[in-house]
Parts: structure tokens; sequence; C-alpha cells
């Protein structure tokens, strides 16, 4: 129940975006210009990386056929900040405007958060990493469950989970994949390697323009070749012979009985008053 209702408020949010997109032809005393100085970056946007080619494009859009659609913002003690349309605000920027329409909504800290997570995940704008960012904050934010994340945001418990899965990558994989160097099939492969093993098949993946499959049988190969060596490791450590006789005189000494056989050392007691006087030695 607590998703249900989780997801209908999410709904409702998005719905007042929505809603001013839809009046904005009969109602344009709604839409404002404002300076592009007085508006300052969603402090809860999600995505960190912006194509500077595709900015560039969308600038000359703009200086071209005008902004076709608002951005949306909610208003500050000391000006605006962006609620939704980021790439708009930053084309606008490229493109030397002094002003950009813009759609005021009421709007509180809790709300934007909402906003900027939801706006990018519905629009598909955010990289793999963010994406799993975006998920993992949407969980805290909530404290709900991957199956309440799908019903709130209508996407698989199944892509959520997997998805999630890639903030386990080290650092220097998640920048291959927001780089691009790699793609996000690739980048599943390698959850619950080590950080060697990533660097190792990540190198090998741009070097060798290795596919997905490529990337799935190299991996099997690593598996293969770690468990053939592990039994080996560990008979070799069997075959090694412990030497147990300091430890023998002491017990000698406080008469202590023991047992020593292939490398296994066992102690005997008696009674409980032999077990507290063995334990008060090492006090």
């Amino acid at each position: 129940m607590k998703s249900q209702k989780l997801g209908r408020g999410l709904d409702a949010l998005l719905g007042e975006i929505d809603e001013a997109y839809d009046n904005e032809g009969t109602q344009r005393d709604e839409i404002l210009e404002i300076p592009l100085k007085e508006i300052r970056p969603n402090p809860f946007q999600p995505r960190k990386s912006f194509n500077e080619e595709s900015l560039q494009e969308l600038a000359e859009s703009i200086k071209n056929d005008g902004l076709l659609q608002p951005i949306v913002v909610t208003e500050d003690i000391d000006g605006y900040i962006l609620i939704a349309g980021e790439r708009r605000f930053r084309a606008s920027k490229l493109a030397k405007m002094k002003e950009i329409r813009a759609i005021v909504l009421n709007s509180d800290e809790h709300k934007m958060r909402q906003f900027a997570l939801i706006e990018n995940i519905q629009r598909e704008e955010l990289n793999s990493v963010e994406l799993a960012e975006a998920y993992n904050e949407l969980l805290k934010l909530h404290d709900i469950t991957h199956d309440g994340l799908s019903v709130m945001i209508h996407k698989s418990r199944t892509h959520i989970t997997n998805t999630l899965r890639l903030l386990q990558l080290s650092k220097m994989t998640k920048k291959a994949l927001i780089e691009q160097k790699i793609t996000a099939g690739h980048a599943k492969m390698l959850v619950g390697l080590d950080d060697k093993q990533q660097q190792l098949i990540v190198n090998s993946i741009i070097g060798q323009k290795l596919s997905v499959r490529d990337t799935e049988s190299m991996i099997k190969s690593i598996k293969e070749q770690n468990q053939v060596s592990e039994p080996l490791h560990n008979k070799a450590s069997v075959s090694k012979t412990y030497d147990f006789s300091k430890i023998e005189n002491i017990f000698d000494t406080f008469n202590i009985g023991y047992k020593v056989k292939n490398n296994t050392l066992s102690i005997s007691f008696t009674s409980e008053n032999e077990i507290e006087e063995f334990i008060s030695h090492f006090h």
C-alpha cells in the first residue's frame, strides 16, 4: 500500500509539470521571461554528464528557432531554482541568451528532489551509472523495496535490480561506462569481479573491441582458471607440516591433555576445574 500511495504522489507531481505545459497555449500569463543569471541549477539534479556536441546543436537550434518548450523553475529568496529542463537551460547559456521562458511552480526541497530524479528517469536522459544512482536515491528517499520502486516509476523490478548492481563496479569501470567506452551490457558482466580483474577486462574490451558475448567468454575463462588454481593452492598449504613442539612443552608443564595429528592440535579436559585453570593462564 505504501508504494502505491507514493506512486500516485509522484504521478501527481509530474502532472503539475504536464498540466503547466498543456495550459501554456491558453494561459500564457503563467509563462515568464526570466534572466538566465537569476536561475540556479537544481542541487538534486542526478545528471552529471552532458554531451557537449549535443548541447551545442541545441544551442544553435535555440538561436535559430527559439526555445520551443519552456523550462520549469521554482521561486527562491534570491532568484529561481531549476526544476526541469537543464539541457535547455545550459544550451540557452551557450547560445548567449539573456532570458529564458519558464513555468514557475510552487515547490519545496522534497518535491525538487523527486522532480529531478523522476523527470530524468522518464526522459531517459541519464547514463547507466546516473540511472543506478537515481534509483538508489529514490529507494532511500521513500524507504521502499525494489518492488515498490517498480510500481512507482513503472519499470520492471528486474531492470531496477540489474541497474542498481552497476553501483558495485569499480570507479574505473564506472568511468569507462559513463564515457561510453564500454556498454551497460559489458558492465553488467563485470559485477562481482575484483578491481584488478575489471581493469584487465575493460582494457581488453576497449583494446580488442570485444562484444558482450566475447566478454562473457573471457570472464568465464578467468573464473575457470581461478577454480583450477584454488584447489592446487589449498593442497600445497595442507601438505606443509607445522611444528607444535613449543606449545606441547607448555601444555606438558601445566599438565594439560592434548593430541597432535595431521596438523591438528586438540585439547582435552576431564573437568570444569581444568577448563577454568587453563583459561586463567591467559588472563
